[in-house]
């Protein structure tokens, strides 16, 4: 029986999949998933689990290279956008775009985690990527 890490088959079958540059949704109650696309639906209740609590647990397993947000985040919600944008840690870029591009972008994510949150503009889009754990040799 697996006890650690991320204990949702469906989330831990869709990490294992995601390769450098691959988009993953993480989304809130609200957010219209497309048809076509793999949705795990993890909320258990208004505000459970939070967008946030989602990252942080993904955090652990998974390597982000970009997190992007809506302007309207940045606008409107700034204490959101400043712990989601450093929930992977220091380095990642950070990037806010306009909403209608944000949900562009959204149809060509291979995976929505749908998270309880009713956070205002709280979606986050990750983009997969190499981090701390890839070796390079020295000269």
């Amino acid at each position: 029986m697996k006890e650690v890490g991320v204990l949702s088959g469906h989330i831990d079958s869709a990490l294992n999949r995601q390769g450098r540059g691959d988009l993953m949704m993480v989304v809130d109650a609200g957010f219209a998933c497309l048809d076509h696309a793999e949705v795990v639906d993890i909320a258990l209740r208004k505000g459970s689990p939070s967008v946030l609590e989602v990252l942080a647990g993904l955090r652990v397993v998974y390597s982000v290279e970009k997190i992007v947000m809506v302007n309207e985040t940045r606008d409107h919600n700034p204490t959101h956008l400043k712990i989601a944008t450093k929930a992977f840690g220091k380095g990642i870029e950070v990037e806010t775009i306009p909403h209608t591009e944000f949900k562009q972008q959204s149809h060509q994510a291979k995976i929505s985690v749908r998270a309880g949150d009713f956070t205002a503009w709280g979606n986050v889009m990750l983009v997969s990527g190499a981090s701390h754990r890839w070796k390079m040799g020295k000269r």
